[in-house]
């Protein structure tokens, strides 16, 4: 009788261990798998988008380092309790990195640890400075905002040249480009203000040194800062460097 009540315990105690050593084990994978991190969290960045997987090919290199990380858009719109769950993502996939959430509402409650929140618009140029000279330069800027077209290309100008060298621009839902409700406009429109037909204007700056040059022409400020940009379905990556490398093909002054 003894002897069943000890192998009854054991069995349980080595149950035990055993969950808590699955459980170690999914900690540990989720710190590199960040699509496994987004589906824990419970941000939309897995699931109703698959932005995750492409956040992890960009990112996986940066992982461990000292990085601030500025997300727009807290989620949850006006309801203070939601929200939140791709900081605390971002929090677990960079284990040393400070995280600021930025969100038109209140979202304080979710501080925690090292995120920190902060009230105001994308588009407040000088709240965007003084963020950045308090907390920055950020070395990642995810715009998951309003998706307004005006308001990604104005966070994007104000944001991009404040960014730290090698640092990374992310605008997510590019999708709202194409519709009218957020100042987008049909595809084949070139000349809308929106956000897709300034990133691909971005992507021709990236390459101005072979433009055709005419009198008292002046390369695009942005464009010599750019040195990579990676377009997914709607999502787009934006590199800031040193965009100095001259033409391969002849010298246009």
């Amino acid at each position: 009788m003894i002897g069943g009540v000890l192998r009854v315990l054991s069995a349980g105690v080595a149950g035990v261990c055993r969950r808590k050593a699955r459980h170690l084990y999914a900690r540990l994978r989720w710190g590199r798998d960040l699509p496994a991190l987004a589906a824990y969290f419970g941000t939309d960045k897995w699931g109703d988008h698959w932005y995750a997987q492409h956040y992890q090919m960009h990112f996986a290199g940066l992982r461990r380092r000292r990085l601030r990380v500025l997300e727009i858009g807290v989620g949850g719109y006006g309801d203070p309790r939601q929200g939140g769950e791709s900081l605390r993502m971002w929090q677990a996939y960079f284990p040393n990195a400070r995280i600021i959430g930025l969100d038109i509402a209140d979202k304080r409650l979710h501080d925690e640890g090292r995120i920190r929140t902060v009230m105001g618009s994308q588009d407040d140029e000088a709240l965007l400075q003084s963020l950045s000279r308090s907390e920055g330069p950020f070395d990642i800027v995810i715009d998951d905002g309003s998706h307004q077209n005006a308001h990604v290309i104005r966070s994007f100008r104000i944001l991009f040249p404040l960014l730290a060298d090698n640092g990374i621009y992310v605008v997510e839902d590019t999708q709202t480009a194409y519709w009218p409700e957020f100042g987008g406009a049909a595809p084949g429109n070139a000349v809308a203000p929106t956000s897709m037909n300034f990133l691909k204007g971005l992507a021709d700056a990236l390459n101005y040194r072979e433009f055709p040059r005419a009198a008292g022409w002046q390369p695009d400020p942005l464009g010599q800062h750019i040195v990579a940009m990676h377009f997914f379905h709607n999502l787009v990556f934006v590199q800031k460097g040193q965009n100095d490398e001259p033409s391969n093909i002849l010298d246009r002054r």
